[in-house]
């Protein structure tokens, strides 16, 4: 099925799964301006993505001006080949997630020393209070139902370790809500890495790594937030469809709910 992206300016790039359980990942491109979505690649590979994009041809291709992409350097190698002219921003909610993950990752690992201590009858409390932290810890704070506030408040007392972690994940979220333009974003950004390097050293390593990206949302603000969205649909057609074997099936079906006209037949 032919796609018009005659007037596609900025792009959007994730992906899911075709089979729950599976590797077999299929690219989903997404037009960000007219929230719909324009091509499937049936796997990661450069290779196959490229394929597609070539479809498009050069014209498009260069009138490109901006690309969402997770923090993954396959697009981010991709992207810069294809489309010399956009500017690449990495997904803030991607960037969050990352930050997340290593938050938990410390939260286990504070629950670990902390039920190691011998004979400390308090300790298998606070750990037992611990493991049932993480939505109290993980969700934006400002998100948390009462239940998971009066948690995070205990948290707080108990572990001042995951207190000062727990808020700087939330001083990096408030950079990304509160930032006024670039310049002002890319200067808190600069200073929450330098305030995280010996807290969140795994994140702070991978942002580090993908500065001017990161950056680069404080100019347009854009996210891939719309592309979630139309991964959820997607999601919906795997499962309606008992989960699809055949690539081409699967993309015909996923095209045609957002570009066949059925009030035209």
């Amino acid at each position: 099925m032919q796609v018009d992206v005659s007037n596609l300016r900025r792009l959007g790039i994730d992906e899911i799964a075709l089979r729950k359980g599976q590797k077999d990942f299929v690219v989903v491109l997404v037009d960000l301006d007219r929230h719909q979505l324009i091509g499937l690649a049936p796997s990661r590979k450069q290779a196959d993505i490229q394929q597609v994009l070539e479809v498009w041809g050069s014209e498009v291709l260069d009138q490109i001006v901006e690309v969402s992409i997770d923090l993954s350097g396959n697009y981010r190698s991709l992207v810069r080949k294809q489309m010399p002219n956009a500017q690449i921003v990495a997904d803030r909610f991607h960037i969050m997630q990352l930050v997340s993950q290593e938050l938990n990752t410390l939260r286990n690992q504070e629950i670990r020393a902390i039920a190691a201590i011998p004979s400390a009858n308090e300790g298998a409390e606070i750990a037992k209070l611990l493991k049932s932290s993480k939505y109290a810890l993980l969700k934006p704070e400002e998100n948390l139902t009462d239940k998971q506030k009066a948690t995070l408040r205990q948290v707080q007392e108990v572990s001042p370790t995951l207190a000062h972690l727990h808020q700087q994940k939330e001083d990096l979220r408030q950079i990304f809500e509160t930032a006024t333009d670039w310049e002002n974003g890319m200067t808190k950004l600069a200073s929450w890495l330098v305030e995280a390097e010996t807290t969140f050293q795994n994140s702070v390593a991978t942002i580090d790594r993908w500065f001017e990206e990161v950056s680069n949302y404080f100019e347009h603000r854009t996210t891939s937030g719309i592309v979630e969205g139309i991964n959820n649909k997607l999601k919906l057609i795997k499962r309606s469809g008992y989960g699809f074997r055949n690539f081409a099936n699967f993309e015909l079906r996923c095209l045609i709910c957002w570009h066949l006209d059925f009030g035209s037949a």
